[in-house]
């Protein structure tokens, strides 16, 4: 349970705060959907990927998710476009679509 904001005080352990250390009633960046900020967007191309999960770290969205050692298709909720994935991967299994 978060913590509110009127009882917040010294007592009040790490745990209680919510996401991101910030009182209830503000925005976290997992309730922020940042991806509407996108010009260009970025494409999957699951036949071309070799799992080799590159992408994933060079991501400063954390738009990549992985699920059982594999990734998925995009975040596009957080994804703003950036092309460091489409950069970095080896396979051509990301590509970026102007202007979409």
């Amino acid at each position: 349970m978060a913590a509110d904001i009127s009882k917040l005080s010294e007592s009040v352990r790490w745990q209680e705060l919510t996401t991101g250390c910030t009182v209830v009633g503000s925005k976290t960046s997992e309730a922020f959907n940042t991806g509407e900020w996108r010009v260009d967007t970025p494409e999957y191309i699951a036949d071309n990927c070799k799992q080799c999960l590159l992408c994933v770290p060079v991501c400063p969205d954390s738009s990549i998710p992985v699920k059982d050692e594999r990734r998925l298709d995009f975040d596009m909720d957080h994804c703003k476009g950036c092309g460091i994935c489409a950069k970095v991967c080896p396979f051509d299994a990301i590509i970026m679509k102007e202007g979409e």
